[in-house]
């Protein structure tokens, strides 16, 4: 297991260098194509940044957030909820709104122009296509969440001698809901 976790690292990091090194042309952008498409779309990032805020409350409410496993979950709620906002906004600028003009000038060059002729506003649309800025993280605690979650309940099954259950594993007792 071990050797294959490092075969693993190692494919991550040179990918990661290999893309950081080598860019090509980025084919990671979604455009939405006739109105609907695009009012669906937000409507799903309204309510996928209402549900992370509904699920922050939930955890402070049970007082969940103590455990450290559960407070990184939380920390990745409130990052999806700003990448959500982020790009909520981002469609409302260059799909919805067209005060934001993208043009692809070359092959590794764009240009941004805002109809109104304001610069602030190309700076800020451009700060904001960085919207994986705040998807990386949410991924990243996510992961430090459920991997503490997962280590805490092994830990305190090998305590007491138990098999874990599918029940240990949520984290959750029956008096927290309560």
């Amino acid at each position: 297991m071990c050797y294959f976790k490092k075969i693993i690292c190692r494919l991550f990091f040179f990918l990661t260098a290999a893309m950081i090194l080598f860019p090509d042309i980025a084919c990671a952008t979604q455009i939405h194509g006739i109105a609907e498409g695009i009012y669906v779309h937000q409507m799903a990032h309204l309510f996928f940044m209402i549900s992370m805020a509904f699920f922050i409350h939930w955890l402070r409410r049970r007082q969940l957030v103590k455990k450290t496993g559960w407070r990184y979950i939380q920390y990745m709620a409130f990052f999806f909820i700003l990448w959500n906002l982020d790009v909520f906004i981002l469609h409302l600028l260059d799909e919805q709104s067209g005060i934001i003009y993208v043009n692809l000038i070359g092959m590794t060059h764009i240009r941004i122009q805002a109809a109104n002729g304001m610069h602030s506003l190309e700076i800020f649309y451009y700060l904001a296509k960085l919207d994986y800025l705040f998807c990386v993280p949410a991924l990243l605690f996510l992961n430090l969440g459920l991997t503490h979650l997962l280590s805490e309940n092994h830990s305190r099954a090998s305590i007491s001698g138990h098999p874990m259950s599918n029940s240990s594993l949520s984290g959750l007792s029956r008096k927290n809901d309560q």
